[in-house]
């Protein structure tokens, strides 16, 4: 198996990023190449840094960076020669199984689109992002920001290829999907809402109706279907509840020494909590609907979010998610008539 590895992409790159690529291709035998892509100096000098080449790693020079104030598909149309460019093309050219990119999340989702195109009958692509609950698997949140724009056919799409991803690699035998919105029955929600209500009720999908907020936690669905505006402000809102939950915890457990000493007793368990919520765990999240597999690391991605996310590409070429998609998008479509003609 061979990953195409951005190196330039993410807030610490290319140093936390060609640090995970190590540790990852020394953890994973699998990965026959992995190629760091970027400025070649630099990542030498980090590859050096960090004991030399294990072996199975090769360097492929970009001379360009997309950087996260850009506007991502100007740029990804203008700077040809950029790292993120150049990782798509070894997957589009058949030299590499997967990509992990941590830079811009618009970036990553132009290039991936421009260069590998979309799945057949694929209309829009979408960020499945998996999230923890209190059950032992995660649920998966599709779309986390990829497609903000959503027709009712889109998200019918979605649930598609978020229960073929929570399937696959997740490991639910026959993923429950529900529809975001603001209440549980079939009248609520906005026009967008409720025509994608009809279309998943028809759909092969087990779909189990719409759900709320305060659902997304408590292991009522797989897999929660919504346009990418709503997944996003989820997804970032979370992250943020998170964190403050974190702050807090902190200050009131050393707040007295009684309680400082009760938070010792706890720190097994309060470091087994963070790492369940940490996007870290992860790594990043995968982009379906791209003809070609396609991770996205958070912007923050250090060596081991980066090393996560690459063994999530690992993941998603060994069970062949796409092939999972298509023959979904098989079954329901009688459903998705063409785009541009009328439904």
């Amino acid at each position: 198996m061979r990953i195409a590895v951005d190196a330039m992409g993410g807030d610490f790159a290319p140093q936390a990023i060609v640090e995970g690529a190590l540790l990852a291709v020394r953890a994973c035998a699998a990965i026959d190449c992995l190629y760091l892509v970027g400025d070649e100096s630099a990542i030498r000098a980090e590859i050096a840094r960090c004991g030399g080449n294990p072996g199975r790693v090769e360097i492929r020079h970009a001379s360009e960076v997309v950087g996260m104030g850009e506007s991502p598909a100007t740029a990804v149309r203008r700077k040809k020669d950029s790292s993120i460019n150049r990782s798509m093309d070894l997957v589009k050219n058949g030299e590499a199984d997967a990509v992990f990119a941590a830079g811009s999340t618009g970036a990553a989702v132009a290039a991936a689109t421009l260069k590998m195109r979309t799945l057949a009958g694929i209309r829009r692509p979408g960020i499945a992002v998996a999230m923890p609950t209190p059950a032992d698997k995660p649920v998966v949140v599709i779309d986390g920001g990829a497609t903000t724009d959503c027709t009712p056919e889109i998200l019918l799409q979605f649930a598609v290829m978020g229960s073929a991803y929570s399937q696959k690699v997740i490991g639910q035998a026959e993923p429950k999907v529900g529809l975001m919105s603001v209440g549980t029955e079939e009248a609520k929600g906005n026009a967008l809402s409720k025509e994608a209500f009809d279309l998943l009720e028809k759909s092969p999908v087990r779909f189990i109706g719409n759900v709320e907020g305060h659902d997304l936690f408590e292991g009522v669905v797989d897999v929660v279907v919504c346009d990418g505006f709503t997944g996003n402000v989820i997804l970032k809102t979370s992250e943020s509840v998170a964190h403050a939950i974190g702050k807090w915890l902190k200050r009131e457990l050393t707040r007295n020494p009684i309680r400082l000493l009760g938070s010792l007793l706890l720190s097994g368990g309060l470091r087994a909590l963070k790492r369940k919520t940490s996007q870290k765990t992860y790594g990043g999240a995968p982009l379906l609907g791209v003809n070609g597999i396609c991770i996205i690391g958070h912007g923050s991605s250090d060596k081991i979010a980066a090393k996560n996310g690459i063994l999530q590409a690992v993941q998603a070429v060994e069970h062949r998610v796409n092939e999972a998609i298509l023959e979904g998008m098989r079954k329901c479509a009688p459903q998705v008539a063409p785009e541009g003609t009328a439904t």
